[in-house]
């Protein structure tokens, strides 16, 4: 009698194993069912929202005209004007020297030199997310650099606003608001 006694609760058991097993596996299985849904609505917002995008930007070019862009001439100097850039900055400044920017050292300055981008002119005419991909292009140590502003001050240097690139730069410490 009590090999038999042993016997039913050897059986149970392994029903109740199987069971506990079922009811394990049946919700992971819809816990990764989940996530692959999940993983793809995100990718069709992320469609959409590059959609968007385009868009937005296509009508922001339709909305810049060349005749527009004419009727604002940028007021430069007659030249790089090395005194005003020293007296504003304490220091020599070199005529394009895309180091002046804050945030770009020499080793970002040659990425950017490797993209075509060699002078202030250039970088001011870049967008930020170009600069994005040319720091990308530089490896994961470029990753942690913000390159919003760069344009912008690039246009300064270039427009030769000394006096008001030195401000931005104190102002804004470094790069760290």
């Amino acid at each position: 009698m009590d090999f038999e006694h042993i016997n039913i609760w050897y059986w149970a058991l392994v029903v109740l194993v199987g069971l506990m097993g079922g009811i394990i596996g049946s919700y992971w299985g819809k816990g990764k069912n989940s996530s692959a849904e999940e993983i793809e609505a995100l990718q069709q917002q992320n469609e959409m929202l590059k959609n968007q995008l385009e868009a937005c930007q296509k009508e922001q070019s339709k909305k810049v005209s060349p005749s527009k862009i004419e009727a604002a001439p940028i007021a430069i100097e007659d030249g790089f004007d090395a005194e005003a850039a020293k007296a504003a900055f304490g220091k020599r400044i070199k005529e394009d020297d895309l180091t002046l920017v804050e945030g770009i050292g020499p080793k970002i300055q040659d990425l950017f030199r490797n993209h075509g981008i060699k002078t202030w002119k250039d970088l001011s005419e870049t967008s930020t997310v170009k600069c994005q991909e040319v720091l990308t292009s530089g490896g994961k140590r470029y990753r942690i650099h913000d390159p919003a502003s760069w344009p912008m001050q690039a246009k300064m240097a270039y427009k030769g606003q000394w006096e008001e690139l030195a401000k931005w730069q104190i102002k804004h410490k470094s790069g760290k608001f």
